[in-house]
């Protein structure tokens, strides 16, 4: 089990709880995935949890509600598997938390769900790193397979993210090496 949060973290943890608690059985249940949202919006981040936990069985959550929470949660959670990002939450200018958690964990892939579906936001997430990105406006089905391909090792964007004009490609340059 993950540690609970301290008081002054704003942070939470929620997890699935298993329909069999209690029983033995001679099988034991597969680890649970521990995946991280971070979204300055409460009931978005209630509603994308509610999606996880009806979508993926076995699935642990932490929330963040800030760059700096998010920053709290990997630093005390190296368990996490996957973050769900939204780029404009208090404590981020444009892309600094992708490019933050891409720069000090590269291990974790970054999904990035955002309000904001212009063609040359979801190319730079792209270039800087993310592994993902679900329009807010998605359906929850499209959400859970998105999540479901980059859990599996794939990437998931929308058909327009493959175009990469020459001055996003320099700028991402640019920025890895800083």
């Amino acid at each position: 089990h993950a540690p609970l949060p301290t008081m002054g973290q704003r942070f939470f943890m929620s997890r699935r709880r298993s329909p069999r608690r209690g029983r033995l059985h001679a099988m034991q249940e597969p680890p649970l995935s521990t995946l991280l949202v971070a979204d300055d919006h409460p009931l978005f981040r209630a509603a994308l949890i509610q999606l996880l936990r009806e979508r993926f069985a076995q699935c642990q959550t932490l929330e963040a509600a800030s760059a700096p929470t998010l920053r709290v949660a990997l630093e005390e959670h190296p368990e996490i598997e996957l973050v769900l990002l939204d780029l404009a939450m208090p404590g981020a200018r444009g892309f600094s938390s992708l490019l933050h958690v891409r720069g000090e964990y590269p291990q974790v892939p970054v999904v990035v769900i955002s309000s904001n579906e212009h063609p040359r936001v979801i190319r730079r997430a792209q270039q800087f790193g993310a592994a993902g990105f679900i329009p807010k406006s998605a359906a929850a089905e499209d959400m859970a397979a998105a999540i479901q391909t980059v859990l599996d090792g794939g990437i998931s964007f929308p058909p327009m993210a493959a175009e990469r004009s020459q001055a996003d490609a320099e700028l991402a340059a640019k920025l890895a090496q800083l």
